[in-house]
């Protein structure tokens, strides 16, 4: 009886992979955790030190769905400084994630179709289906590199988005700037929403930042402070775009999220002044010291951003090699749960450089014996 209660949209996608792997990793003694796709960093102090403040004021109640307007205003300038779109306006919301359900919920129509570039984020085609609309797979093996005429060739009249992520998870592929300008200068040819998931931009390790939104000023960015200031679990996320669409995403987030937590806000507030530099040259040494040790022994295209690696598994089965790293305490991700093959595996980076080194020596060890 209660089975026929649940609502027929969540049969549409299954419990993530990766709470999966979580909950293995509570279960064993002294993991070796590659698995986490969160900065291992705490959150810097003078962001704490704001939110705190907050709470000791008394700023915990509601703020406006819109956002905090000191937070809000802050991000509008920079956003005009960096694009100067006359018809670009900014919302804060309940993480990127947060983002990331409203700009579905806002764009996307039953029958709508969205097209995903694989290997993805594991929400996307979660979300899509969640709101009715087709995923519409491009496949970007083994390089992890948009084809572009791929992409033209899967816009029908049924295409309403383009979704694009750069740097990536899980690859950690960074899309050019050539790239990415052809792209969105189709994307509008086409009249297809382009909405670009920024939330990895300060982790681009070899060339500058290069978005979208550059070059179509109707494109719909998600981005917040999770990834850079290590602030995964207070949940404050930023989109900006045309106001018809951040209208629409704010009055969606009044009858759902309510607004992002007001004391992290405040918090957000400060990490807009509060650099990170040392962090991410710390990511950057972190990506070529494994990209070194495992290069000779494993096929991935080197990451040029995020913290991530995707490697080939030895043998072609993801889940099965995932598994036998796992009974030597190695947690990773396997690829079929960023996929629709499952070939790959994932390893986040984004941890101390001695577990790093413990997880390479395992995995050169799985290297020979698989090579044997």
């Amino acid at each position: 009886m209660i089975e026929n209660w649940i609502a027929e949209r969540t049969h549409a996608f299954d419990s993530s992979g990766i709470r999966r792997v979580f909950d293995l990793a509570s279960q064993l003694e002294n993991p070796i955790d590659l698995s986490i796709g969160q900065p291992h960093f705490d959150v810097p102090q003078p962001v704490k030190a704001a939110c705190m403040r907050a709470i000791e004021e008394g700023r915990n109640g509601y703020a406006l769905t819109q956002g905090i307007p000191p937070l809000r205003e802050q991000l509008q300038q920079e956003i005009d400084r960096r694009l100067g779109h006359e018809d670009r306006r900014v919302l804060v919301t309940s993480g990127s994630s947060g983002g990331l359900v409203l700009a579905m919920l806002t764009l996307v129509d039953p029958g709508d179709e969205v097209i995903i570039f694989d290997p993805y984020f594991v929400m996307y085609e979660s979300l899509v289906r969640l709101v009715g609309g087709i995923p519409v797979f491009v496949d970007t093996y083994p390089d992890f590199q948009i084809p572009l005429q791929q992409v033209a060739d899967r816009i029908t009249g049924r295409t309403k988005m383009v979704l694009v992520n750069s740097p990536a998870n899980p690859t950690g592929a960074v899309y050019s700037r050539e790239t990415l300008k052809e792209l969105a200068e189709l994307c509008q040819q086409r009249d297809v929403v382009l909405v670009s998931d920024e939330i990895y931009r300060h982790f681009s390790y070899d060339e500058p930042f290069a978005s979208p939104a550059d070059y179509n000023p109707h494109t719909l960015v998600i981005d917040g402070f999770s990834k850079s200031h290590a602030m995964t679990g207070w949940r404050v996320g930023v989109a900006h775009g045309p106001a018809a669409i951040i209208d629409a995403m704010t009055k969606i987030q009044q009858y759902t999220f309510v607004c992002s937590p007001q004391p992290a806000q405040w918090g957000a507030l400060q990490a807009m002044s509060t650099p990170i530099d040392e962090y991410v040259e710390a990511y950057k040494a972190k990506r070529d010291r494994i990209v070194e040790a495992l290069s000779p022994h494993y096929r991935f295209a080197r990451p040029g951003g995020a913290f991530y690696i995707f490697a080939e598994a030895p043998g072609g089965d993801g889940t099965r090699f995932v598994q036998r790293a796992i009974a030597h305490e190695l947690l990773m991700i396997p690829g079929k749960v960023f996929s629709r093959q499952d070939t790959h595996f994932r390893l986040s980076y984004a941890a101390e450089d001695d577990t790093i080194d413990k997880g390479i020596d395992v995995l050169l060890e799985l290297a020979d014996d698989f090579s044997t």
